[in-house]
């Protein structure tokens, strides 16, 4: 995956560094994978707002993806790799040999004309999704379920992975995006490789309005606020704010926000690194 830079022909060009979008085959979705997507504008059922910073932004429909990979046995060409809107990754168009069609996201390296497969058949080759019981110790997977038939929960974005470290009794022990070493049942399924679009967190949109476009309202600091609007407010000149804390006064660097009593801490090994 490429980038391209631009010459500083304007303000908004000189520092734009976005995807060539090299690897993108079609520009025209498929119809009977698309959904229609609603924008709040961060309101709620009653029309209060709730969320900040959020409203405009382009009209966007959204693909449905099959995150459960759970037509077994069936063999899948894939059709086209395509831009999505509503997540960082590429997503792959796979045809099934009974003629089905569904969206999945795009591993790194995934090429049109390649056959992608799932289930207890699968080999591990990249776009394969598999029971982690089946998956090579070592080896790089993505689009994890934390549940057996949920669907896939984790290293979903751009450039994810997690690792299979090693397995013990009926739970795979697998080194995750974050850092974090946990035990996940080997009965989830899991797709081989890397997410796609691993240079996304390199791109610079060079201009403010392209955050416009992708439905994203200014933010102001709290530094500049007034104390009646910010705990960080006030102050005579340009007061630093001290202790950085959010709007509702809760500390933000470094305050555990994590339940002591979460059913799941069970299943962490290590925790992520600081």
């Amino acid at each position: 995956m490429a980038l391209k830079k631009y010459k500083p022909t304007t303000p908004g060009q000189r520092f734009k560094v976005i995807s060539a979008f090299d690897e993108i085959t079609t520009s025209k979705p498929e119809k009977s994978l698309l959904a229609p997507k609603k924008s709040t504008g961060g309101r709620n059922n009653t029309g209060k707002m709730t969320v900040r910073n959020i409203g405009g932004g382009h009209k966007q429909k959204y693909r449905i993806i099959d995150f459960k990979r759970d037509k077994d046995g069936i063999p899948g060409i894939v059709k086209t790799i395509e831009y999505d809107p509503n997540r960082t990754a590429r997503i792959a168009l796979v045809v099934y040999a009974d003629g089905e069609k569904r969206y999945i996201i795009a591993p790194q390296g995934l090429k049109v004309g390649q056959q992608v497969m799932s289930g207890k058949d699968a080999t591990p080759n990249i776009g394969n999704a598999m029971f982690l019981s089946d998956v090579p110790f070592g080896t790089v997977i993505h689009n994890i379920e934390l549940r057996p038939g949920q669907g896939a929960k984790m290293a979903r974005s751009a450039g994810a992975y997690a690792q299979l470290m090693s397995r013990d009794g009926k739970y795979a022990i697998l080194k995750m995006p974050s850092g974090e070493t946990r035990l996940i049942l080997q009965a989830c399924k899991a797709t081989i490789g890397t997410v796609s679009n691993a240079d996304h967190n390199l791109e610079k949109s060079g201009k403010a309005g392209r955050s416009r476009w992708l439905g994203r309202r200014p933010r102001v600091r709290g530094v500049v606020m007034n104390p009646v609007d910010h705990p960080m407010g006030g102050g005579e000149g340009r007061a630093s704010g001290g202790h950085p804390r959010s709007r509702k006064g809760l500390p933000a660097k470094g305050y555990k926000t994590r339940s002591p009593k979460n059913a799941s801490t069970k299943y962490i090994i290590e925790r992520r690194k600081k």
